[in-house]
């Protein structure tokens, strides 16, 4: 990916953190357009068409998650969202509003182009309908519905895979607990987490060198969970 021609909506208000944004960009070679409350966020989407977009939620004239509601209705750009770190709550509720991941605050440069990257790589791979997903040893063919590990086929049960399937299509983003609760069980009504916990807990019997410390699957906290991308 040329960086160069990749464009980054900033939708921030704090003029300190706003300062730090463009100048650590900018030295990336990310073009920056900015906006400094939602209303002129949700237009520059429409009108600027970014790569991706970094959100803050705490914005004077309307709440961050009223924005990504409405930037979801007019374009699938990827939403990063700067967010509290003791905000768990406002994690999930974004994230099922359709935001791609979230970089708490304070964040480091490191941390924070890691996940711009890894959003824009999803946004291609799934614009491009890849049928194979590997990362690492980990290798996933959708059409066949196979599953391998250092080049070993692994038997899945149907919610073990359709659980991993999700991951996979959404490799690098957070998935809530809600979100794979409704793809594995058609409902997150009534379905207690722990259900989903536990074919967690085998997915990673079954795919993990080392289970108790997962190299794919991995755990947010309160949140969900991301399946990594290795190179």
């Amino acid at each position: 990916m040329n960086e160069g021609n990749v464009q980054i909506l900033l939708i921030e208000d704090d003029p300190a953190i706003l300062r730090f944004l463009r100048n650590t960009l900018r030295v990336q070679d990310y073009d920056v357009v900015e906006a400094t409350n939602g209303r002129d966020g949700i237009a520059l989407v429409r009108q600027a068409k970014p790569d991706l977009v970094i959100l803050d939620l705490g914005l004077p004239d309307m709440d961050g998650m009223e924005v990504i509601r409405e930037v979801r209705t007019q374009s699938q750009v990827p939403i990063l969202v700067l967010s509290s770190r003791s905000d768990e709550h406002g994690k999930v509720t974004a994230l099922d509003l359709g935001a791609d991941d979230y970089v708490c605050k304070p964040f480091g440069v490191g941390e924070l182009i890691a996940r711009m990257r890894t959003a824009l790589r999803h946004r291609l791979a799934s614009e491009g309908s890849l049928p194979t997903f590997n990362s690492g040893g980990l290798s996933v063919d959708l059409l066949r519905r196979d599953v391998a590990v250092d080049g070993i086929k692994v038997k899945l049960s149907k919610k073990e895979y359709e659980i991993l399937r999700e991951l996979v299509v959404h490799a690098g983003k957070v998935i809530t607990h809600r979100h794979l609760l409704r793809v594995a069980w058609g409902t997150e009504t009534g379905i207690d987490v722990q259900y989903l916990r536990v074919y967690i807990r085998q997915l990673r019997q079954k795919i993990e060198p080392v289970p108790a410390q997962p190299r794919y699957i991995l755990t947010e906290p309160g949140v969900g969970y991301r399946l990594s991308v290795i190179d």
